[in-house]
C-alpha cells in the first residue's frame, strides 16, 4: 500500500470493505491476478498507474468508530469523512522561470494562497433546494512536496460532509497559485453509500488570476441530459455555457472557449499582393470553419486575421494543445527543427540556380552518403530529428535521409507499370479510383469556358490491351477502371504553369483488370486548357510503349499523373476531407454536449489534439507559401482547388467507407457479404482491411448507443445532441446547410451511422492517408509531389526535343522537383509520417489519467468486445500480408500494406491507428 505523501507511479489497491453503512471505508475490489497484471502493464505503458486512494490512519479509525463491542452497529454519525486524491502530472522539463513560479507557488501555499476544493453531490438540499455542498477545502502538502521525484504527484485533501450528502457527481478546484498544473484525475473514497467516485480530469487548471471562476469536473458517471441528478443540472448548463463564450475578444493561450471562424488567416496581405489568399469560408468559398482566436486584422484588409507566425503560438482551447511528450515529438522538437532550422540551413546551402538532381545516383546519395550542407548544422538539430544523422567528414554537417520503405524490397519497382497501378489501390492516396462506366470520359466542367466535354481518349487508343473485349464489354464486366483529375486541375492549370518552375497538366488514367486481380494502366492523357474559351484544349494521349522513346515519354507521363495524385491527395483526401471537415464536429462537440454525457465519452478519444495540430497547419503547412505551396504542384492556388472540392463534391452521407466504395462504382451493395458490399476489385488491400475496422467501429458504435438510446424518442428529446448535431451543420458546415443529403438524427440507427463516420474518419480514413507518406512518397522519383516540365513536341520544340532524345535521363531528372524542392518535401512528410510516444490507437484502453473513462460497466464491456475485434483485424491483416494469391500485398519486392494494421511503435513505421487525427 502506498503511503500518503510520497510520489509514486504506482499505488496498490485496497480490498473492498463490508458494505454496511455510509459512514464506513469502501475500496475498489480486488482483481484476479492476470487481470490486475495486464491492467498494470498497460497502464505502465501510459505513464502512469491508477491511484485508488491514498489512506491515512484516521480514515480506517473512523470506519470501526461504527461498530460497538460484540459487533452491534451504533446509529449512523452526522457526518462522514471523504477523502480525495488528487493526481498531478508534473512537467518533464521546466526552465528557470518555470522553476522560480513553481518555489514561489510552494511559498504562496504555505501562507494560504493554495488549491481549494469543493465537493459537489448529485442530491439537491431539501431545505434550499440547492446543489448539497461540501465545505471548502485545501490539498495538503503542496509546499513539501515541491522537490519529489516522478512524473506525478499524489495530493490529498479531506472533507468532512453530513451523513445524508450522498454521491459526489461533480468537484470543483480553485487554483490561487500563480501558474496553471495539470490535474490528471480525483478520486474520492471514505464513508460513500457507493464505491469510489472517480473523475478523469486531464486538463489544466489555470490561476485564478487567468480564470477567476472555478473549475468544474464531473464524475466519471454518464448521464443523459434528461437523467441529469438535480444538484449536478445547474452546473452542466453553466460549463457548456463557458465553453461557448460570447464570441467576442482576442483569445488568450489559457482560454477554454470554443468558436467559429473562417480560414481568413492563409494569407499574409501586409507582407506584399503575392501572399494575399482568398477567405475560405462564406458564399462565395464554401469551406467549413475552423476554431476562431479573435485576433485583430490585417493593416490593409479588415477582412483578413493578422497572422501569429512561427515560433509564437497560436490559440487553441487550453486542453486541445500538445501534452508534453507530443510536444517533443512534434512543435518543439521534429517540426519546429525541421521548419525553422532545417530548411533555412537547405535553402542556404543550395546554390542559388535551380540546382537539379544529376542522376539517380544523386538521389540515392540522399540515404547512402546524405547532403552536404554549407553552413553545417548545429547539435541540438540532429537530436531533435531522428530523420537526419551527424557524420562527421572534414568539419562539415552531413544530412542523411532514412531509406523510404518503397525502395527496401526492390529498388526499381517504381519503374514498372503494375506497381504504378498497384499503388492506386494499395498506396498513400488509394481512394481515388473509380469504376470507369461511361466511355469516352465525360467532364462535368463548362464547355463555354473549357471546350467540348468529351476525352481525347479513344476506342482505337485502348482496344489492344483489353485482352481480346470491346471497351463496352470490358466496362459490363466492371474491368475498366479510372483516376481522373481533368475537372480537378483544369480550371487552375493556367495560373499554375504561370508559376516558375512548375508544370502541370489535368490527366486521366484508364486501367484495366488483369485476370490475376492487378491492374495496368492502359492509357493517359494530359490536357491544358483552351487558348480560347469554348475551343477544345490541347490533348496528348499515351499508352503503354513499344520503343525507348515512348518509354522514356510514358514514364514522364505517369509522373504527371502521380503529381496530379500527391496535389489532390494532400490537399483533398488528407486535409479536407479529414482535418478540415471533422473541426466543426469536434467544435460543437465541447460547446453543446456535456462532459458526462455518454457520446461525449464516446467521441472524446478521437478528438484529441485536432485542434492544434490544424491550427499548426494553419501556420506553417496550408498557408501563404507554406509547405505545402512551396513543395505540392498547385501552389498558391491550393486552398482554392480544397475548397472546390469541397463546394462540389463533398457529402457527409458518403464519406463512411462502404457509402464511399460505391459512390466511386468499386464496390455494390450485397447483403450475402460480411461487410454488406461486395468489392470489384477483390484484391483492393485498402478497402479489404478497412472494410474490418469500419465494421470493428460500426459493431462498437452500435452497442454503446443502444445502452442510452432505446428508441427515437429518446434521441429527439436529447437536447444536447440535437443541439450538437445542428450546430455542426449550420455553422460548422454553415456554407452547405442547405444541402439535401444531410443525414437525419431522428433514431437510434440515425446517431449511430452519423457517430461510425465521424470515428472513421478521425481514425482509419486519416491513418490511411497520412502514416505512409515518407515511407511510400519519400523516393521523388516514385510520386514526385510537382513537375518542372511539360511533354515535348517534336515540331514546336526541336532543338529541346533533340537534347531529350540526346539524353532522356537528364530530361527526366530535370522535370522532377529540384535538390531544394525535394529535400524540403522529403524533410516536412518524414516529421508528418511519425507517431509520437504518446499515440493511442485504437482499441487500446481507454483509462484516462488511470481513472476508468466511464461508471457503466455495460460500455466497458462493450469497449472489451471491440477492442478484441480489433486485435482479430490485425491479425487477419498479418495473414492477407503473407497469402501469395493477393499479389497487391504479397510478392516478390511487393510491400505489406499495413496502414490500417491498428498498432504501431513511434516513429516512422508505415503502420498504426491512432485514435484521433493528431498529426
Amino acid at each position: 500500500m502506498e503511503l500518503i505523501g510520497l510520489t509514486t507511479r504506482a499505488t496498490a489497491t485496497v480490498p473492498a470493505a463490508p458494505r454496511q453503512g455510509w459512514s464506513e471505508l469502501r475500496f475498489a475490489p480486488p482483481q484476479p491476478q492476470e487481470q490486475q497484471g495486464r491492467r498494470r502493464r498497460r497502464r505502465r505503458r501510459r505513464g502512469v498507474m491508477k491511484v485508488v486512494a491514498a489512506i491515512s490512519e484516521e480514515v480506517p479509525r473512523l470506519a470501526s468508530s461504527g461498530m460497538k463491542g460484540g459487533g452491534e452497529r451504533r446509529p449512523a454519525p452526522e457526518k462522514v469523512a471523504l477523502r480525495a486524491v488528487l493526481t498531478v502530472r508534473r512537467k518533464q522539463k521546466e526552465d528557470i522561470k518555470e522553476a522560480v513560479a513553481g518555489h514561489l507557488d510552494a511559498l504562496w501555499d504555505m501562507v494560504g494562497r493554495n488549491v481549494v476544493l469543493e465537493l459537489i453531490s448529485t442530491k439537491i438540499h431539501p431545505r434550499t433546494k440547492k446543489p448539497m455542498q461540501s465545505g471548502r477545502v485545501s490539498i495538503k502538502d503542496w509546499c513539501q512536496k515541491r522537490g519529489a521525484k516522478g512524473d506525478h504527484v499524489v495530493y490529498t485533501a479531506e472533507f468532512t460532509v453530513d451523513a445524508d450528502f450522498g454521491e459526489p457527481g461533480a468537484i470543483t478546484v480553485s487554483n490561487r497559485h500563480n501558474r496553471e498544473f495539470f490535474l490528471e484525475s480525483i478520486v474520492i473514497e471514505g464513508g460513500l453509500p457507493c464505491r469510489p467516485v472517480h473523475f478523469a480530469c486531464n486538463s489544466w487548471v489555470q490561476s485564478t488570476r487567468e480564470l477567476p471562476t472555478k473549475r468544474v469536473f464531473f464524475s466519471n458517471k454518464p448521464y443523459l441530459p434528461s437523467e441529469t441528478p438535480p444538484g449536478l443540472r445547474e452546473l452542466r448548463e453553466k460549463e457548456l455555457k463557458d465553453l461557448r463564450g460570447d464570441g467576442t475578444g482576442v483569445r488568450k493561450l489559457s482560454d477554454r472557449i470554443y468558436d467559429y471562424a473562417t480560414y481568413n488567416d492563409l494569407g499574409n496581405p501586409d507582407r506584399g499582393k503575392e501572399f494575399i489568399r482568398p477567405i475560405l469560408g462564406g458564399e462565395k468559398i464554401p469551406y467549413p470553419r475552423r476554431c476562431r482566436t479573435g485576433r485583430p486584422p490585417t493593416d490593409t484588409n479588415m477582412l483578413a486575421e493578422r497572422r501569429v507566425e512561427k515560433p509564437h503560438p497560436i490559440y487553441v482551447p487550453r486542453d486541445e494543445a500538445f501534452e508534453e511528450l507530443k510536444q517533443g515529438a512534434f512543435s518543439s522538437g521534429r517540426l519546429r527543427a525541421v521548419l525553422h532550422t532545417l530548411i533555412p540551413s537547405l535553402i542556404a546551402s543550395i546554390s542559388a540556380e535551380n540546382h537539379n538532381f544529376q542522376g539517380f545516383h544523386h538521389i540515392d546519395n540522399l540515404y547512402k552518403e546524405g547532403l552536404r550542407l554549407k553552413l553545417g548544422l548545429q547539435e541540438h538539430l540532429f537530436q531533435k530529428i531522428p530523420l537526419v544523422q551527424k557524420i562527421q567528414e572534414s568539419s562539415e554537417g552531413m544530412l542523411r535521409y532514412d531509406t523510404p520503405s518503397i525502395l527496401s524490397k526492390d529498388k526499381f519497382a517504381w519503374l514498372r507499370d503494375d506497381e504504378f497501378a498497384r499503388q492506386a489501390v494499395a498506396g498513400i492516396n488509394p481512394v481515388n479510383i473509380e469504376r470507369l462506366q461511361v466511355f469516352p470520359p465525360v467532364s462535368k466542367l463548362d464547355p463555354a469556358i473549357y471546350g467540348p466535354p468529351e476525352s481525347s481518349i479513344t476506342e482505337t487508343h485502348i482496344a489492344g490491351h483489353l485482352n481480346g473485349l470491346t471497351v463496352q464489354q470490358a466496362m459490363d464486366k466492371a474491368k475498366l477502371f479510372i483516376m481522373d483529375y481533368h475537372d480537378v486541375y483544369l480550371p487552375f492549370l493556367d495560373r499554375i504553369n504561370a508559376i516558375e518552375g512548375r508544370k502541370a497538366y489535368a490527366t486521366r488514367t484508364i486501367f484495366f483488370l488483369t485476370e490475376a486481380g492487378t491492374l495496368k494502366p492502359i492509357a493517359i492523357e494530359l490536357s491544358l486548357p483552351p487558348t480560347q474559351p469554348g475551343e477544345p484544349g490541347p490533348s496528348n494521349v499515351l499508352t503503354p510503349p513499344c520503343d525507348a522513346t515512348s518509354n522514356w515519354l510514358w514514364m514522364l507521363a505517369k509522373a504527371h499523373v502521380s503529381s496530379n495524385d500527391a496535389g489532390v491527395h494532400q490537399l483533398v483526401n488528407h486535409w479536407l476531407r479529414t482535418h478540415a471537415t471533422m473541426e466543426p464536429f469536434i467544435l460543437a462537440a465541447h460547446r453543446h454536449i456535456s462532459a458526462m454525457h455518454p457520446i461525449f465519452k464516446l467521441l472524446h478519444p478521437h478528438m484529441r489534439y485536432t485542434l492544434e495540430i490544424n491550427a499548426l497547419a494553419r501556420q506553417s503547412l496550408i498557408n501563404a507559401d507554406g509547405v505545402i505551396e512551396s513543395c505540392f504542384t498547385p501552389g498558391p492556388v491550393s486552398g482554392e482547388i480544397s475548397a472546390a472540392y469541397y463546394r462540389n463534391h463533398w457529402r457527409f452521407d458518403l464519406e463512411g467507407l462502404p457509402s464511399d466504395l460505391i459512390r466511386r462504382g468499386v464496390a455494390v451493395e450485397d447483403a450475402m457479404q460480411p461487410h454488406g458490399v461486395r468489392l470489384l476489385i477483390e484484391d483492393y488491400p485498402y478497402a479489404n482491411d478497412g472494410l474490418l475496422l469500419w465494421s470493428a467501429i460500426s459493431s462498437w458504435v452500435e452497442s454503446y448507443v443502444q445502452l442510452y438510446y432505446p428508441d427515437a424518442g429518446t434521441v429527439q428529446c436529447d437536447l444536447e445532441l440535437q443541439g450538437w448535431y445542428h450546430e455542426s451543420i449550420h455553422v460548422g458546415h454553415g456554407d452547405l446547410r442547405h444541402a439535401p443529403w444531410w443525414p437525419p438524427l431522428s433514431t437510434p440507427a440515425d446517431l449511430a451511422s452519423i457517430l461510425t463516420t465521424l470515428i472513421w474518419l478521425a481514425s482509419a480514413q486519416h491513418a490511411a492517408l497520412n502514416f505512409g507518406q515518407y515511407p511510400l512518397g519519400g523516393y521523388v522519383p516514385n510520386r514526385p509531389p510537382l513537375m518542372r516540365r511539360l511533354l515535348l513536341d517534336l515540331e514546336r520544340d526541336a532543338a529541346e526535343y533533340a537534347a531529350f532524345l540526346a539524353d532522356p535521363h537528364r530530361f527526366f531528372l530535370n522535370a522532377m522537383p529540384g535538390v531544394l524542392e525535394a529535400t524540403k518535401f522529403m524533410a516536412v512528410v518524414d516529421t508528418l509520417s511519425t507517431h509520437s510516444p504518446d499515440e493511442e490507437y485504437l482499441g487500446e484502453g481507454r483509462d484516462e489519467g488511470g481513472v476508468p473513462w466511464t461508471a457503466d460497466e455495460a460500455a466497458v464491456a462493450a469497449h472489451s468486445m471491440f477492442a478484441a475485434d480489433v486485435r482479430r483485424a490485425e491479425e487477419t491483416i498479418e495473414r492477407r500480408n503473407a497469402d501469395h494469391s493477393r499479389k497487391n500485398r504479397c510478392g516478390a519486392g511487393v510491400l505489406p500494406y499495413e496502414l490500417l494494421a491498428p498498432s504501431s511503435p513511434p516513429g516512422v513505421t508505415c503502420r498504426g491507428v491512432p485514435n484521433s487525427i493528431s498529426i
